[in-house]
Order: C-alpha cells, then structure tokens, then sequence
C-alpha cells in the first residue's frame, strides 16, 4: 500500500498491477490525490532560481540600448603633460594629469561615457567627459494666413476634381454632372464645357508637351481630348470598374490611372496600349502620384498601404503599412525627395526613394480626401465635413484652420471638400466641394507676424515612431 499525507486526512491508495485497468472510482481517488499534493505541497510562494544567463542577456540589452551612442567611442590617447590647474573647479568634469589608460575603461565595451581628448597635444591638454545631447524640435515658420478669395459656381453636381494646367493660365473641373468645364483662372469665367462621359469625372490632367487632356470617370473609361478641336481623338480601355485617379509621366508619354479594380494601369499615350497592369493593392486604389526617377509611380489604396513602384519591373519597390485607415490623397513635394499621405487616421510625410517614415501631422479629425503641398512649404488638407486646415510642412505645424460655407441653397451636409490643387505660382488654392463650388482662396495680404503669431511649443515626444 501507498500512502499520501495531505494535511489532516491520509488517504490510502491500493497500488495495482499495469495489467490491470483502473476503475473509475480508482481514477477518481488518484485526480484527487493529485490536487491535494499540488495544493499543500508545493509552494507556490517561493522565487524562482536565478538565472544567470538570463541576466547576463538582461545586462547586456540595456547597455546596448542606454549606452550605444558612446560604447564605441576610441580610447582616448594617453595624456603626457598634467594640467597645472586641474584642482581648481570646472563647468567641464575632466580627467587630467597622469596617463588616461588610468582613467579608461579595460575595454570599449565596458565604457558608459565617451572619453573625449581636449586640445590633444597642447599645453593644456585633458580628457573630458563627451555628454549626450537631448534632442531639440524645431521652430515653424511663419506663413500667412489664407483667406476665402472667390467663390465660383457653374456646375450642376459635386465638384469631384480640379486641375490647373502647365501654363497657369486655366484650370478644369470635372464633377458628378457627367461634364469638364474649362474656366479662365485670372476672372475665373467659364471658357468651355466638354460633355463625353456617362457617369462622373472623377480626375483630369493635362499634358505638358502636348495640347490634350485626360479624364477618367466612374464609367470605366479613359478619354483623351483634343485641347485645340475639343473632342475625344482616343479611348484607353482595360479597366474593369470605375476609374478614380489619373496622373501624366513627367518626361515620358505615358499615363497612370487607378480605380476600384485595385489596379494601377500604365499606358502608352500614343498607341493606346497598355504597358503594364500593377497589381498588388487589395482594395480600391483611391490616388497616384508620378515623378521622373524611381519609384516612378506611388499609389495609394483603400487597403491602408502605399505601394512605391518600380515602372521598369512592373512590380513593387516598398510597402508602407503605417497607415490603419483608408489612405485617399497623396502629394508630392515639390522641391524636395519627401511626398505625405492622407487617411481618416493622420497625414504622413515620408522620404523617398526608399519609403522611410519621417512623421505625423495630427489634428485634422475628419476623413482627409486631398491633401496639397506648394513650394513655400505650405500642406493644406481638406475634409470629408468641409474642414480646411494649413501646416507648415517642415514641422507638421497646424498654423491655420477653416471651415467651407456652403453656398445659398445648399444643406449642411454639402460642405466637403473633394479635391484640391495649388496653381503652378503657389500662391492660389482651388477646392472642389460637394455644394456644387468651386472655392479659390489666397494669403491674407494682412497678415503679419504680430497680427497672427506662430502659437508654439516644443514637444519631445511629437514625433511618433510610427
């Protein structure tokens, strides 16, 4: 017989042969017998043994990471000459006099502090203690304010794109009424009215080399007008839905349009063919954007990513995931290798070409749908609720912001704003909203640094990780 103690009671357990099968009383007996040995007798408040290479792996992961900057740092040459006055107190904390292997660690590793040569050679030679540096924000500049200039109406549905042409000289609408108006941007008068598409014009460009226009629409296609006879001389077909965004190469004849195909489709001007189809986005492809060297194409989707495209391959060069909302504008800096997209979560600026995170630009709580940089390094973004916020594009410094009023007539609900551009100068912003507008706005010639002060303060911890 084997017997347990727990406690009080003793149970007895009958030891049975492996030939035989145990009851279910026995199987019972013995569970219980378990439990009460694991009660009573463990101890459950005792440490765990220490485990050495645990924390020997501990140690080193935090010097690592408190002490990377300086943990390299060369052993500072042996100092031959003592300073005279080095009792005397310093702002400095330096070691002098004697021969600095002294004062050195045995080895870099071991180092905490960077051990700094002062003056090495010199009659007053000493080694000093290198101190980490806390990191500083910069200041924003200071930019005008922008003020509502003129308000322009002529179309009969939402305003859904707006684009200024190479010469600065007119710009063109397209909008959910199936038509493109042309309009004189100095008196802002209605030039002309294309009508061609069966469904709402989504985006339009023009080219820089030639006199022709490109739309798309929400029905599927891809037209290409003639500027100086105003008619359609070509169809570009392929895609298999709507068409939301479309962008001209800027030294190539070759033309980029995305839609809720998820597809970004590379197109030859001249001969109508189509030269790649870039797959990969999961979702809607809401917005592209194109420059002259690699990536060449940068699209951004429904599926909360940008892709950064290599136009050779035909595939994708990077993956940026930082985003956890629907991403719908994208906006290339024009003087710099930086670009920011634009979702319901936050604005982001972003390095090229490799894709590197650079920062947010929180505080415009609403669904972003355009986002615009001019060269004096002004971002405006509008919203989905008709509100209109500047930054200063350097810092992600919110230095202005306003709210659309609809025009007479109009509900409440009719005062988003769907696409934006700066003209060619940067020094005009044109907005296309939902109350059937356009809106022109420019800076305040009013404005000065006393009227409206850059209301700052440095923050360490704005720049998120992410």
């Amino acid at each position: 017989d084997t017997c347990v103690s727990t406690g009080r009671r003793v149970l007895c357990v009958v030891a049975m042969s492996s030939s035989e099968a145990p009851s279910a009383a026995e199987t019972l007996v013995f569970r219980q017998v378990k439990r009460a040995r694991d009660m009573f007798v463990a101890d459950h408040g005792k440490p765990l043994p220490r485990d050495e290479e645990a924390m020997e792996m501990k140690m080193k992961c935090k010097v690592l990471d408190e002490y990377s900057i300086v943990r390299d740092a060369p052993v500072p040459v042996a100092v031959t000459k003592a300073l005279p006055t080095a009792t005397k107190k310093t702002p400095i904390l330096a070691i002098a006099g004697g021969s600095a292997e002294a004062a050195a660690p045995k080895s870099d590793r071991e180092k905490a502090i960077a051990l700094r040569q002062k003056d090495a050679g010199g009659p007053s030679a000493s080694t000093e203690l290198a101190l980490r540096t806390m990191p500083t924000m910069p200041k924003p500049a200071w930019h005008p304010q922008w003020k509502l200039w003129r308000v322009i109406s002529g179309h009969t549905g939402w305003v859904r794109c707006v684009h200024v042409d190479p010469t600065n000289q007119m710009f063109l609408t397209g909008s959910a009424d199936r038509t493109i108006k042309i309009w004189d941007l100095a008196s802002a008068t209605l030039k002309l009215t294309l009508t061609g598409h069966v469904s709402a014009v989504r985006g339009l460009v023009v080219s820089p080399r030639h006199p022709y226009l490109f739309s798309v629409g929400e029905d599927k296609t891809v037209k290409c007008w003639d500027l100086e006879h105003n008619k359609v001389i070509r169809s570009y077909h392929g895609h298999l839905s709507a068409v939301f965004g479309i962008d001209i190469h800027p030294t190539l004849d070759i033309l980029f349009t995305c839609g809720r195909d998820a597809t970004v489709r590379v197109w030859d001007v001249r001969t109508k063919a189509q030269i790649h189809c870039l797959a990969g986005h999961k979702n809607t492809v809401a917005c592209i954007a194109t420059r002259p060297v690699d990536p060449q194409v940068i699209s951004g989707s429904h599926d909360t990513t940008v892709r950064l495209w290599d136009l050779a391959a035909g595939k994708t060069m990077a993956t940026l995931t930082n985003h956890k909302k629907s991403i719908r504008s994208i906006a290339l800096n024009p003087k710099e290798n930086t670009f920011v997209s634009g979702a319901a979560d936050n604005i982001k600026q972003w390095y090229l070409p490799e894709g590197k995170f650079i920062q947010n630009c929180a505080g415009h709580d609403a669904v972003i749908n355009s986002v615009v940089v001019n060269g004096d390094g002004v971002m405006a973004s509008g919203g989905d609720n008709g509100s209109l916020r500047f930054w200063d594009y350097k810092t992600g410094y919110c230095f202005q912001g306003l709210d659309t009023i609809p025009q007479p007539g109009s509900l409440d609900s009719e005062s988003g704003i769907y696409a934006m551009t700066f003209d060619r100068s940067g020094s005009r912003l044109l907005t296309a909203e939902a109350d059937k507008t356009i809106k022109v706005y420019r800076e305040d010639p009013e404005s000065t640094e006393e009227s409206h002060p850059v209301v700052w303060k440095p923050n360490m911890f704005k720049r998120e990780r992410f």
